[in-house]
């Protein structure tokens, strides 16, 4: 109970769920592992994300005592949920299952779409966990157009979030979606809400953008309550690790201006 929450990412996309988590249960302490040393994911093979994810989440357990995992990355998840979720001796919660619900509770026309990552898209994962929501809703009229979007992630990463640079990705990315006269529009991947901005620009004011970020934290608060996993001093404030595969000082300037003043104190990881 009185045991951190894991959470990890292959970089700073990840630091919305984390943002999402800390104020719905700011009495828990957090660990969180930005991969940025192996960063991005989505253009790798899916076994070698998978391996990742299985050495980052493990740790998170074995060396930080973590009492549940959050896998705060949609190619993560997409590539290796099944397999944590077999090896793991504690619970695993994913952003997968919980964006896909709330993109089935926001649509009105039941044409929706989700944009991510190359690998994110190629697996499969969200067609399926779309049809799964839109099945358990009773909705029969839901049709998905997904988009992959490769260099979203890197711009985030290098904090440039505007500009005619992104804009024209964007406007070439996004075509799919355009085309497609969506009402509701997820964010496949934790580093997209960053773009937001350049996203609605492109798609119009007339699409709703989904985050999985909150949902996810709320999906992670009922989890852990119903297994009696919750902190019980909800008055207490809880402590927050952050730590990074690659360059630490990176990673802390560019998450302090994404997730706020808790990344100024990061440290690598694995501990040197």
């Amino acid at each position: 109970m009185d045991r951190p929450i894991g959470m990890f990412d292959s970089g700073f996309g990840g630091l919305t769920v984390a943002r999402a988590l800390i104020d719905l249960l700011p009495a828990e302490d957090v660990v969180y592992i930005g991969d940025t040393g192996r960063y991005p994911y989505g253009n790798k093979p899916l076994d070698e994300v998978r391996d990742h994810a299985t050495e980052i989440a493990t740790s998170l357990v074995s060396d930080y005592g973590a009492k549940a995992v959050v896998v705060a990355c949609n190619t993560a998840a997409s590539a290796g949920l099944d397999k944590l979720r077999a090896d793991l001796p504690v619970p695993v919660i994913d952003v997968i299952e919980p964006g896909a619900r709330s993109l089935i509770t926001t649509t009105v026309s039941g044409r929706v779409g989700v944009i991510g990552t190359v690998g994110t898209i190629s697996s499969g994962s969200y067609v399926h966990a779309v049809e799964a929501a839109a099945a358990a809703a009773g909705r029969d009229d839901i049709v998905l157009t997904s988009a992959a979007c490769p260099g979203f992630v890197e711009f985030v990463e290098r904090g440039q979030t505007s500009g005619d640079e992104v804009m024209v990705l964007a406007e070439r990315l996004l075509a799919p979606i355009v085309a497609a006269d969506l009402d509701a529009l997820l964010f496949g991947c934790t580093h997209y809400p960053y773009l937001a901005r350049v996203v609605t620009d492109v798609v119009g004011t007339g699409v709703t953008l989904v985050s999985s970020a909150d949902e996810t934290a709320f999906a992670a608060a009922d989890l852990l309550r119903e297994l009696g996993l919750l902190r019980s001093s909800a008055d207490r404030v809880g402590r927050r690790t952050f730590l990074s595969s690659g360059d630490v000082e990176i990673f802390r300037e560019l998450g302090s201006r994404l997730l706020g003043p808790e990344l100024d104190s990061a440290l690598p990881w694995p501990a040197r």
